[in-house]
């Protein structure tokens, strides 16, 4: 029996190489911004700080001690403590839940409301369009902060209970602040709608609702997230702001702002600084931290970046 050598010149197949999706190149090129990836982990340490610390501690939020009052940092109370002896690392904790929650749902808020009318503003233009971008043109005429003032006193009017003007405060910012999401996603929609794919769900008879929520509004997350990102740190701002004036967040609810709010004598400014200067620093480091997140994500999100 004589056995046949195989060909010299048979070629190995190999698999081509799968392409890489959109996201994995948008996560590669974030995760290449040092400055964005320290800012994601420092919004963690944040967030854990705020969501775990306060089960550790061995102090509890409705524990007064007057006799402790005002005293400076020390073994027992890292931060020291305030005017009514309470631990004020505790409170800067459960603070950070507050002002985190209200920028995260004040945004959502505004998300949910910009990018609908935005995409419905965008698919449907003409008559629609005009209605919707006149609306908006009237939020943006209305100065931000007075509005939320007025809106606060009135709260303080009707004694609303501190427990329920968090609610009522996402609440406002994320009505006051849907906007420039609309504008950006009307810009978006405004170029989609014309592409070849659009086209095509022309062709299969497909409903407007299907193709503006299936079709349309997907290809614009990139730009929602961005944006969104961004918004947080702002609402965060004014939630501080706001509580700080004393018609946000009231006590005994902690939030970052009337925790500054608290020290309002020039004996407390100068004298306790322990009392300010945390909270203080928690807002800058935080909004900061939101702040390089977004720059990351938005360049991480450009089509028109080099991979």
């Amino acid at each position: 029996m004589s056995l046949e050598a195989a060909p010299l010149d048979t070629k190995i197949q190999v698999p081509a190489k799968q392409p890489d999706s959109p996201w994995r190149i948008a996560i590669r090129r974030f995760t290449r911004n040092r400055l964005a990836v320290f800012g994601l982990f420092i919004l963690i340490i944040m967030a854990l700080f705020s969501i775990v610390g306060p089960w550790i501690s061995p102090y509890d939020l409705d524990q007064y001690n007057v006799k402790n009052k005002n005293m400076a940092p020390n073994a027992q109370h890292w931060l020291g403590t305030d005017k009514l002896g309470r631990d004020i690392l505790l409170r800067l904790m459960l603070a950070g839940r507050i002002s985190l929650t209200v920028g995260l749902v004040a945004t959502g808020i505004s998300v949910i409301i910009g990018a609908t009318l935005g995409a419905l503003a965008g698919f449907y233009r003409k008559f629609t369009d005009t209605i919707i971008m006149r609306v908006a043109d009237i939020f943006m005429a209305m100065p931000a902060l007075p509005i939320m003032i007025i809106l606060g006193a009135i709260l303080s009017d009707l004694k609303v209970e501190p427990s329920d003007r968090i609610y009522f405060l996402m609440l406002i910012l994320g009505i006051l602040g849907w906007t420039t999401i609309a504008r950006l996603v009307r810009g978006q929609i405004l170029t989609l709608r014309e592409q070849e794919f659009m086209q095509a769900t022309e062709a299969l008879g497909l409903r407007d609702r299907r193709k503006i929520f299936r079709h349309l509004l997907p290809n614009t997350v990139p730009i929602i997230i961005v944006t969104a990102t961004l918004g947080v740190a702002s609402a965060i701002i004014y939630e501080s702001a706001l509580s700080y004036l004393g018609i946000g967040v009231v006590p005994p609810t902690p939030s970052w702002g009337n925790m500054i709010a608290a020290a309002n004598s020039l004996i407390d400014f100068r004298k306790r600084p322990w009392q300010w200067i945390p909270p203080g620093m928690c807002i800058l480091i935080t909004v900061v931290a939101i702040n390089l997140i977004g720059d990351g994500l938005r360049d991480a999100l450009d089509p028109k970046m080099k991979k």
